[in-house]
């Protein structure tokens, strides 16, 4: 590397000059300098597992996060069956609202994706600064650090997924072939959460503002996603705008396949492939071109 025919240079001139103070100053820099760009020289040379290094941090956030908790992973289910419990209650005895047959299965088409989105989003946000011990001293490509607090996100989506179903099924809505959509549906909408994770992590990085704007982010968008109401008593010109929004398409395919039986309309599958892919890409463009500069700011 050059940095190291630089120590090399620095070393001959104290050996000529006989360690004097520039000479040292100098040395320190070089060492400083060679210190730094030895983790970004060890990630481009990385060639691990990737499957075996996901896994392994997947497994690692799901511990930190209930640790020393009674209830662990339970928590995924009480979460979700307190606010459908909560909303159903007041938009069905407080204010009632027009009818709207199984309403806490309505209700939970919208809790799911929204919790998911939420949780993941935030802690794909902070990945990066929360693991910086293992950043620094581990050789390994930063994006799967941000990737993988996404993904071990999905263990609690599943959890909710089943709860989900069951609810279904416990409402008379049972299968139905269109179910066969929901892998694609929740994979389009991973990627869009990884995409978008790997912004805001990089941001926040450099600005550690960041956790505070999507926590802001996510209580907004709980009003602008259909969670407790039905996107059909939208204004029509608002309507695109929910097509393109990942978790309200989400959220209308789900009640649109659960509830309804039907397939999620085809404009709305195309928008939301096309913006989960963009945001994916980009999220990826602007992780890569900041991360260069990480080591010097975690």
């Amino acid at each position: 590397m050059p940095q190291l025919s630089r120590v090399a240079e620095v070393g001959q001139t104290i050996v000529f000059c006989g360690l004097s103070f520039s000479g040292r100053k100098a040395l320190i820099s070089a060492i400083l300098e060679v210190s730094a760009s030895i983790p970004q020289s060890l990630e481009i040379m990385w060639r691990g597992d990737y499957l075996y290094l996901i896994q392994n941090l997947v497994i690692k956030d799901f511990k930190i996060r209930y640790r020393n908790m009674s209830l662990g992973v339970l928590w995924s289910l009480l979460n979700p069956l307190v606010m459908m419990g909560v909303l159903t209650f007041i938009f069905t005895r407080v204010w009632p609202q027009p009818a709207i047959p199984h309403f806490p299965l309505f209700v939970l088409c919208g809790m799911v994706p929204y919790n998911f989105f939420t949780v993941a989003w935030l802690t794909g946000t902070t990945s990066i600064v929360d693991n910086a011990p293992l950043i620094k001293r581990v050789p390994l490509p930063r994006e799967v650090v941000t990737i993988t607090a996404v993904l071990s996100c999905c263990i609690h989506l599943a959890v909710q997924i089943v709860l989900l179903l069951s609810i279904a099924i416990l409402s008379g809505k049972g299968f139905n072939v269109q179910w066969f959509w929901l892998p694609a549906m929740w994979t389009l909408e991973i990627i869009f959460v990884c995409g978008l994770a790997m912004m805001s992590s990089a941001v926040n990085v450099f600005v550690r503002d960041m956790r505070y704007v999507v926590e802001s982010a996510n209580l907004v968008l709980f009003w602008l996603v259909p969670v407790f109401y039905s996107s059909d008593r939208i204004d029509k010109r608002y309507v695109p705008i929910l097509d393109v929004n990942p978790v309200a398409a989400l959220v209308i395919s789900l009640r649109k396949i659960l509830l309804n039986a039907e397939p999620p309309a085809a404009a709305t599958l195309l928008k939301l492939t096309a913006v989960s892919l963009t945001f994916f890409v980009a999220g990826l463009i602007v992780f890569r071109r900041m991360k260069p500069s990480f080591y010097e700011h975690i």
